[in-house]
């Protein structure tokens, strides 16, 4: 089955916003600081979904706040086009199942 697309553009890419608003932006990263937060501080790392740049800037976000909470360094690493891992020093290799 064909279907038509109408009505669609593609958008440069200094275009692109976040869709949410900025109060929004703040209690999304508010929450993933708090439940990010804790998984890496109960085991040392945590998988997250990023499907979008704006995704994947938000995680970056998230982790240098959480390293100036901690005063300890979360790195975070893409696994792929769709997640990305924040972990802290000496979680770097996952461990084996």
């Amino acid at each position: 089955m064909i279907r038509d697309l109408y009505n669609v553009r593609l958008l440069p890419a200094e275009d692109t916003t976040t869709p949410l608003t900025e109060e929004e932006e703040q209690r999304a990263r508010g929450v993933l600081f708090s439940e990010l937060g804790n998984t890496i501080a109960d085991q040392g790392w945590v998988r997250f979904p990023a499907y979008t740049p704006e995704d994947r800037r938000r995680l970056v976000a998230v982790a240098q706040r959480l390293t100036a909470y901690w005063g300890q360094q979360v790195f975070v690493e893409a696994e792929d086009h769709c997640r990305v891992r924040l972990f802290l020093a000496g979680y770097e290799a996952l461990p084996k199942p």
